[in-house]
């Protein structure tokens, strides 16, 4: 069946950073709408796992075919140039053209336990007593990943003349988020975002950024943190659905948008039938990785 109840049929759409977290959360549900989702990360179920985590993309493949969509698994580490270019190459190859492409990709958090990175420092510890290394990490698996992907995926929707490029990452705002580090890599990524949203309109290409609010993810979870949470990661991927499936969706290019607007613009729900509001962070909540997970 291919009506409004699949409303993403047909699309091909590729979510980076998908072995868990928010990227699973959004594969699943553009699975959901009638998708065929190409999930993409670092670990899979035939080598090295992020953190020794037992989640892996392969099985974010099976809850994209579980949901009604098509998974196709493909192992990528966004940091790396090469690694990027061969994923795209890949796609247009097999498919012959990318509709939505959602960057997900985020390890400014890796080796953190919900209280210290490895190198010892806690979220919000003064940067003046913060190993530098720190920053380059977060703008690694940041804003230069964000930037690949798009610079890889950008020739061919111009060329289309269509897509969306959908980043996932936090409203900074005029407040701070409560780390150093990990606000100037928020903000340095939306900022990417309306720059290329303001070179890619001419083409009728759409970039745009998604801010969900604290999300209860695999690694908020085990953390203990869940209760401080404000929603699932499906949340999120309905928002991305429903994006996906506007065609008068270049209205928001540029723009961060929230996922809890969102809901009430286009109507969906969390997993629970809820609506969740919007998530403000205050400097007390802290929050590590607010955004992915």
């Amino acid at each position: 069946m291919t009506g409004p109840a699949l409303p993403l049929a047909g699309r091909i759409c590729l979510v980076a950073g998908a072995s868990r977290g928010l990227g699973r959360g959004i594969a699943g549900a553009l699975g959901a709408a009638g998708a065929t989702v190409i999930v993409t990360g670092r670990s899979s179920e035939a080598g090295p796992r992020t953190d020794q985590r037992p989640e892996t993309f392969e099985d974010t493949a099976r809850e994209v075919e579980a949901a009604g969509g098509k998974g196709h698994p493909y192992r990528c580490n966004h940091t790396r140039e090469r690694d990027v270019d061969g994923l795209v190459s890949w796609a247009l190859r097999r498919f012959g053209r990318l509709d939505c492409v959602v960057d997900a990709v985020w390890g400014g958090n890796e080796g953190y336990d919900g209280e210290r990175y490895p190198d010892g420092s806690g979220y919000g510890t003064p940067f003046w007593r913060r190993p530098a290394a720190r920053l380059g990490e977060s703008f690694e698996s940041g804003v230069y990943a964000q930037l690949l992907l798009a610079r890889a995926v950008a020739p061919a929707m111009v060329q289309m003349r269509s897509g969306l490029i959908v980043t996932v990452g936090f409203d900074t705002g005029s407040g701070y988020l409560g780390d150093v580090f990990y606000d100037l890599a928020k903000a340095a990524m939306n900022r990417l975002t309306f720059a290329m949203a303001r070179e890619l309109a001419p083409f009728g290409v759409t970039a745009l950024g998604l801010s969900p609010g604290h999300v209860l993810t695999e690694r908020v979870r085990d953390a203990g943190l869940g209760d401080q949470t404000t929603e699932t990661p499906l949340y999120a991927g309905r928002a991305v659905a429903a994006l996906a499936a506007d065609r008068h969706v270049a209205r928001h290019a540029g723009q961060v948008l929230h996922v809890a607007d969102l809901a009430r613009a286009y109507g969906f729900t969390d997993r629970d039938g809820s609506q969740p509001g919007r998530f403000s962070i205050t400097d007390e909540q802290g929050g590590g990785d607010v955004a992915q997970g």
